[in-house]
Formats: structure tokens, sequence, C-alpha cells
């Protein structure tokens, strides 16, 4: 089954195998001729970075590259991001890769063209508006993952160097303003990878379809998100050549996060700060929060996920989709405890302080407070 098309929602969107040819005439499109290309230190040595700087220097664009991104990217990564981008004289930014790529590169796009510090733009309130919004430069986004779901996104989450706190900056101009969803550029992804970033995109549908606020259309396309990965994420990890199910886990990240427009939850509001503090992958710390939080909320989402569980084909409504979750992450390696993770003698009050500080609360369904966030803490350690 051949996957291609070309969407113009949540942004335009050029989806399909082989499409990476694509991105001189999408960077034309964009309006970028000096474009900086962002992306992980991975990333830079492999043979998907060469070729696409490669279709670039042959287009004229040059091939400019910043690398210099941290696993989970920090302001002083965004800072050197920006002297790159300034020095080069580049008119827009190609973030290329898994999170950390995309978040970076967008968050240098977004910055180069302040002259407020970073943090004046976190998600709070209205603090967007601060910005120079003619200043900020456009993106091509190029996700190499099928995860996060950044490329679809209007916000980046940075961590704080100094308080190792996960920040959300946000704009609406941060949206790329071109996405290519190429998904043979997945196909390199170990298991890990694509388990983790897997269950990541599932943990957005699964936090979307679970919160609170009122949006029938984000709702739907959680659903939606969530039949993709119980359906091709185990294909994946079985075999990482299956190039529709790689497309379909595509889909499935871009989906969860167009879906969390309606909220996150318990599980970001936990990851975040575990991440931040002890450098967990942050896919797999979702995947390792889920089951507890499913649990958590059970008086308030149980009854809506007797409509999921019929709709992916699970028995037992409510219980049924709980079995399910546990059983996948067991299919696909993940700990069951955050000790699993390396994550030993955490600070628990640190981590609760933390996730209540966190955005992501705010479209839990139950509310959290000290008391239950801690208890909810407890069994996932």
């Amino acid at each position: 089954m051949t996957l291609t098309a070309n969407w113009s929602y949540p942004t335009t969107i050029r989806f399909g195998a082989g499409r990476i040819a694509e991105i001189a005439e999408a960077c034309h499109a964009a309006g970028i001729s000096n474009p900086l290309l962002v992306t992980d230190r991975g990333l830079a040595q492999m043979e998907i970075t060469a070729r696409t700087l490669d279709l670039l220097e042959a287009a004229g664009l040059g091939r400019a590259l910043f690398a210099d991104v941290d696993p989970n990217p920090n302001e002083k990564n965004a800072a050197a991001g920006v002297r790159a981008y300034r020095a080069g004289d580049h008119d827009g930014v190609i973030a290329f890769g898994g999170g950390s790529g995309l978040d970076l590169g967008k968050v240098v796009a977004f910055m180069a063209g302040q002259s407020r510090p970073i943090w004046d733009f976190e998600d709070i309130g209205d603090w967007w508006t601060r910005a120079d919004a003619d200043a900020i430069a456009p993106v091509i986004a190029v996700p190499t993952t099928a995860g996060t779901g950044s490329e679809v996104g209007r916000a980046s989450v940075i961590t704080n160097s100094e308080t190792e706190e996960k920040k959300i900056i946000f704009h609406p101009k941060m949206l790329p303003a071109v996405v290519i969803c190429d998904p043979e550029l997945t196909v390199g992804m170990s298991p890990f990878i694509t388990a983790g970033t897997g269950l990541d995109a599932f943990a957005h549908c699964v936090e979307a379809f679970s919160s609170p606020h009122y949006h029938p259309m984000s709702q739907g396309i959680a659903l939606e998100g969530m039949r993709l990965v119980k359906e091709y994420l185990p294909r994946a990890y079985e075999d990482g050549n299956d190039i529709e199910a790689r497309a379909q886990m595509m889909s499935a990240a871009a989906m969860g996060a167009t879906a969390f427009q309606k909220g996150l939850g318990a599980i970001h509001a936990l990851s975040h700060p575990i991440g931040a503090i002890y450098h967990t992958h942050h896919g797999t710390t979702n995947a390792v929060c889920m089951p507890a939080v499913l649990q958590f909320n059970r008086s308030a989402i149980a009854e809506r996920f007797e409509t999921a569980a019929a709709y992916l084909q699970i028995d037992a409504g409510f219980d049924g989709f709980c079995a399910f979750v546990d059983e996948l992450n067991d299919n696909l390696g993940i700990p069951k405890t955050l000790n699993g993770l390396g994550v030993t003698d955490p600070d628990i009050d640190r981590i609760v302080a933390g996730a209540l500080k966190d955005p992501s609360t705010g479209g839990n369904p139950i509310p959290m407070n000290r008391e239950n966030t801690t208890e909810l803490l407890s069994r996932i350690l």
C-alpha cells in the first residue's frame, strides 16, 4: 500500500516515501534561500543527513549545519544555534531529526530575531505576545522519528540547564511553514527508539482523549491516532524496514501532537521533571508512567474509554484498554518502573513540585495536588 499525500492541516505537509527529494522545493515555497539545517550530534554523522545536505547544495542552497544539540535541548544549545544562524546570515531553518532537533531548530528560528531572553516566552498566559512576530524566521520541519510530532507544533520543550526544569516556549508562528514526512528517514531507528517514540505518540493521544477540555476535533484525531499506534507500532518494532508501518506511525505522531491542543495530563507532568533531572528518554518515561496514570484517572475517564476500547476492538472496556497498554509495554521492552530507567533514590519532593508546576497538569481530568501526585509517583517508582 503506497501512502503519499499533500495535506494542509495543521500546516503544509508533504507526506510519502522519498519526499526528502523535495527539500529544496520546500525551501523555495517557504521563501528560504540560505537555510541552516539544525539536528542533533548523532544524526549529523548519518547518511540521511549527508544526503539532505547534498540535495540542498545541489540546489544552490548551501550545506550549513548546526548540530550542537543535547538529547534534552537547553538554552545554551539555543544560544549557540542563534549565533550560528546570525553568523551565517541565514534566512530560515531546516529542523531535522527527532524531538531534540525539531524543538531546537524551531527555537533557533524563533529566537534569532528576538532581543529578550528565551524564558520571557514561556507558555504562560499571553507571554508569547512579547515576541516580535515579524522577526520569526520560517522553518521547514523534517522528522526522522515517529513520536513527538513537534513538526506540527507551535512550541518547543527546552530544558533550563540551571534549574533542571523543562519549559515550553510557545508562539503561534513557531509552527513550521512546510513539513516533509518521509518514512524512509525513520527506517534506521533502533527498536528501542522505535518503541519509545511510538509510545510518546500514543501517550499524546491517550492524554488528549482523557483531557476534560472541549475540543471534539482533537478528540477524534486522538482516537484514530491510538488505533494507528495499536496496529502499526508492533509491526515497526518487529521489522524496521516495514515502510507501511513506518508511514502509519509518522501519521500517528503528527496526529498526537495535533490532538494535544486539547490538553495533556499527569503522564507528561511527571515525565518532564523526571527527564530534566535524570535525563531519561522522554517517550519511554511516558510509557512507564502511563499505566499508573490511567488508574489514577479511572473515575473520570473510564466511561469515555469504553467508547475508545470498542473502536480499537479491545474487549472489556476500560479494564481491557489498561490490559492492552500493559501488554504493549511488555512486548516493546518497556520497564515497569522508573527504577528500570535508572532512576534510583529519586528526589520525590522535587519531582512532585516540578510536576505541579508543569502546564500539563491543567489538562489532567483529576486535579493534581501534592498528596495525590506523591502517591501516584510512588506507584511508578
